[in-house]
């Protein structure tokens, strides 16, 4: 609130009020409550006495403007509490009150003529200049129409905006027919809980854009998914596919970001066997450690299709879902994993080419962004691939809480090539982000270590958007213009 500021008429009715004290017109002194009293240095026994200390100090300007003022606040306590004690009669109540009413009649008649109102005019029906009461009118000693003050609009809480852009997702996803590039636009930005499930479905290309064709779709390939099943899993312990599977088993157990759930061995049994059918599937890479968790967000966000209550579905106990759910969830986890790592194969192949050319991709992206960042992690004899093989690998994954890997995801699944492509700037804008961190470790160990052991675990939607807002302009700097990675000539 600003504060008030008197007027010309009131700076010369109270010229001797603002001479008589200490401070500047409007300057603000501190206010003391009653808990907090002003800190004294002085003995108690030397400090005057409160009636002593008004009556002595002849230049209090307080004193000075009240003993000049008359108002019907100005009266003591003792004068109240003799008045109280005084009988009087009807008929002298209503004389003393017709006798001030009078009084205050002629006192503003007499003013009628000097005193402005808001338009520089007295308003003709006004009995008082301000159309207020006689104690605030004296007491403002202002007669302009008040300034009008800007309306700040209540922003709709993050509950609200939520259910909103739900609301939008549900009216896109009830069409006949799905503008793909309109869900896309929607979910860059996220993807709301409730509709997640379907939405993940649609974008990674499992589930059709015509409604018609969904149900039969999902019954189809559900089916396929259980025949290759009953037609390959028996040949895990064959000598052709016994070093795969032998692998897997030992991987899964590491997954820490399913801890909790992958102590249930019917969990186990399901990453068992997505894992090994898409490997003997996929001949030209078979398994390659990283791809076990890759399968972890479908899993996670299907599964908590079927949670209605506030628990994180990593948290679940999942031995209460029915059989037939859970094989829904096995089979639609597989399918969608497989549409995901079709568009990055090239990282698992032989000697993983994929992988090595976004590390190098990496390395030049961040020697034109972030020079200083660059030049200290060659000083220090750092290589990019040493730290951000892993995050190609298991596309951040093992660097960002679960929560942040799904909403990372909801922008994946709605660019065009997201895993393959955006994913190389998001690295990027994701290691500036610790570049003053990494500054001021002074030796490769301490580098080295911090770049695996990021403190990120408290991150959220929050610090993820800000990642993502990054890489986006990154993509649009870079992306269609190859040349600015390389040096200038």
């Amino acid at each position: 609130m600003s504060a008030y500021v008197p007027n010309s008429s009131s700076r010369d009715s109270k010229s001797s009020f603002w001479k008589a004290g200490a401070s500047v017109p409007g300057s603000i002194k501190p206010v003391y409550g009653a808990q907090h009293p002003p800190m004294t240095h002085k003995p108690k026994s030397e400090s005057p006495k409160k009636e002593e200390r008004v009556r002595g100090s002849k230049s209090d300007a307080f004193v000075n403007f009240e003993n000049s003022t008359s108002d019907a606040w100005d009266d003591g306590d003792d004068d109240l509490l003799q008045m109280a004690s005084v009988q009087m009669s009807l008929r002298d109540v209503r004389s003393s009150a017709n006798a001030v009413l009078e009084h205050h009649s002629k006192q503003i008649n007499s003013h009628r003529g000097s005193l402005p109102d808001g338009d520089g005019t007295m308003s003709p029906g006004s009995s008082h200049p301000h159309g207020g009461g006689p104690g605030i009118g004296v007491r403002l000693n202002s007669y302009k129409t008040p300034k009008t003050s800007h309306i700040c609009c209540v922003q709709p809480s993050l509950v609200d905006r939520e259910a909103a852009k739900a609301e939008k997702f549900k009216t896109l996803l009830a069409e006949t027919n799905i503008d793909l590039d309109d869900l896309r636009q929607l979910s860059w930005s996220g993807i709301p809980t409730s509709v997640r499930p379907v939405t993940w479905k649609i974008l990674a290309g499992y589930l059709p854009p015509n409604a018609d064709r969904r149900a039969a779709t999902l019954e189809r390939k559900r089916k396929e998914y259980f025949g290759f099943i009953d037609q390959y899993y028996e040949t895990r312990y064959n000598d052709m596919h016994e070093d795969t599977f032998r692998q897997i088993l030992k991987d899964i157990p590491r997954m820490t970001t399913l801890a909790h759930l992958m102590k249930h061995k019917v969990v186990q049994q399901i990453f068992e066997r997505i894992l090994f059918i898409w490997a003997i599937r996929h001949p030209a890479s078979g398994y390659v450690q990283g791809i076990n968790d890759l399968v972890t967000p479908f899993f996670v966000v299907f599964l908590s299709e079927y949670i209605s209550n506030d628990i994180e579905a990593e948290n679940c106990d999942i031995n209460e879902l029915p059989k037939a759910t859970l094989d829904i969830i096995e089979a639609d986890s597989f399918w969608c994993t497989t549409k995901l790592l079709d568009g990055i194969q090239d990282n698992y192949t032989f000697a993983q080419p994929g992988i090595q050319m976004k590390v190098n991709a990496l390395q030049e992206l961040i020697k034109r962004i972030d020079a200083p960042l660059h030049k200290h992690l060659v000083s220090h004899n750092v290589e990019y691939l040493q730290f951000s093989f892993r995050w190609m690998n298991n596309l951040l994954m093992r660097e960002i809480p679960l929560r942040c890997t799904i909403r990372l995801w909801d922008t994946y699944l709605s660019e065009v090539n997201g895993f393959a492509d955006f994913h190389l700037y998001v690295c990027a804008s994701f290691l500036v982000q610790f570049s003053s961190d990494i500054l001021r470790e002074r030796d490769f160990q301490g580098i080295l270590m911090f770049l695996q052991n990021l403190p990120t675990r408290h991150w959220n939607n929050k610090e993820i958007s800000e990642i993502m807002a990054e890489a986006y302009k990154l993509k649009y700097m870079f992306a269609d213009a190859p040349n600015h990675l390389m040096k200038k000539s």
